[in-house]
């Protein structure tokens, strides 16, 4: 997956933007790439704010670029405002300009042996077609920077409400920040995310780039993915819930393009031998539960009256706040044991068990069997709170899955 170890929150991309583009001149171009509508263009117009006069803002999907002369004009100002001292070009969605990778290839080598003070960040919504140019055409002047789906305490941040609120939000209806005023009008909601969210990524970013030969089949990989929230589904069970027949090996490959895509992850079982890695069937997980709750004919599900499937969805949301975390995330499971994910990266090492609902001893066998025969793995159960008590009994870690989604498994030892 692009990106994998540098994953990051709002919070945190624009942070390390803010420092990146104070080195020294001409340093590294950072490309800032991640799922469509995160915010990634208000970021740059936060920088803006932080930057001041020597900052220089342009939208490749405004107008004004479809001009002649725009590529050179905004050069040329960099230029111009770097005679003052330096300059930093904030570029949005860059990778819809013709040859855009080699063309600020050029400005940056010329910035270069000019001596010239500018700086540049680039965006892009198409994190494939971000990547790709920039592997062509950029070889070592570059780095990516992620920025990932919200999580819940960056909703709690930026919107105002209580965490736990926001961890119930991440749940329901997912963390995009531009669908979260719609959020009391479903009909809205849905549409906003189908038509603003998932049918560009597919339709334009991932059929831009890669070679998909069909791409209904691919709509319909995607459709089966987001139905089976946190679920082990070989890739013959997909092709049997296929409209249209699809060889095994083009199954996985729109696996991979809607993980590029930061749709959907396919998580491999976790094992020591990378030909069972490989052989396993993936655990299918929503990047963002706002996948679900837009595809799935039943809607969001009433704990009350749908325990099973919230318990998958709050499984999905867990699965999906560590993957988008930036941590490695797989599955274990030897007939009769289980376990929902293991965690490995800067978190740590985790083996996680998520329950809703009652526990009891039999629910956590297989977490227990886990730890014993790998050792270096800390156990952790994400319960409801009102469980917490019962799993400690047992002899586990416990933590609410809200306090989870919030600020992610317990720090230290």
């Amino acid at each position: 997956m692009l990106g994998a170890a540098h994953r990051l929150s709002y919070r945190e991309c624009r942070d390390l933007l803010a420092e990146r583009v104070t080195e020294p001149a001409p340093a590294r171009i950072q490309l800032l790439s991640g799922p469509r509508q995160v915010g990634k263009t208000t970021l740059l117009l936060e920088l803006v704010d932080r930057i001041g006069r020597s900052a220089i803002y342009a939208a490749a999907d405004g107008p004004e670029a479809a001009l002649p002369g725009f590529w050179e004009r905004l050069w040329s100002r960099a230029e111009d405002t770097a005679g003052g001292g330096r300059a930093v070009v904030l570029l949005d969605e860059a990778h819809l300009l013709p040859n855009w990778a080699s063309r600020l290839k050029g400005e940056w080598d010329r910035f270069r042996r000019r001596k010239l003070r500018v700086n540049i960040v680039a965006t892009g919504s198409s994190a494939l077609r971000l990547a790709a140019g920039s592997r062509e055409s950029l070889a070592g002047r570059f780095e990516l920077v992620t920025l990932t789906h919200w999580s819940a305490s960056s909703l709690a941040e930026v919107f105002g409400i209580p965490a736990r609120e926001a961890a119930d939000i991440l749940v329901r209806s997912g963390g995009y920040p531009g669908a979260f005023a719609l959020r009391d009008d479903p009909t809205r909601w849905r549409a906003y995310v189908r038509d603003s969210i998932v049918e560009p990524a597919i339709g334009r970013d991932i059929l831009a780039l890669a070679a998909v030969r069909r791409p209904a089949l691919l709509r319909q990989v995607f459709a089966v993915c987001a139905s089976s929230p946190a679920q082990i589904v070989s890739l013959q069970k997909i092709q049997e819930q296929l409209q249209d027949a699809g060889a095994l090996e083009t199954i996985a490959h729109y696996l991979a393009l809607l993980e590029e895509a930061f749709l959907i992850a396919s998580l491999p079982k976790h094992s020591p031998s990378p030909g069972r890695r490989r052989s396993a069937p993936p655990k299918l997980v929503a990047l963002s539960n706002a996948l679900l709750a837009t595809f799935d004919p039943r809607g969001m599900p009433d704990p009350a009256t749908d325990p099973a499937r919230f318990g998958a969805w709050v499984e999905n949301a867990c699965l999906a706040h560590a993957w988008n975390a930036g941590q490695r995330v797989s599955y274990w499971r030897e007939e009769p044991h289980e376990v929902d994910g293991v965690v490995d990266g800067s978190w740590g090492a985790w083996a996680i068990e998520v329950k809703t609902g009652p526990v009891s001893a039999p629910d956590l066998r297989g977490l227990a069997e886990f730890v014993r025969r790998h050792h270096g793995y800390r156990p952790l159960v994400l319960c409801d709170p009102s469980q917490r008590t019962a799993v400690r009994r047992l002899g586990l870690e416990a933590l609410a899955w809200s306090d989870y989604l919030v600020s992610g498994p317990p720090r230290g030892s």
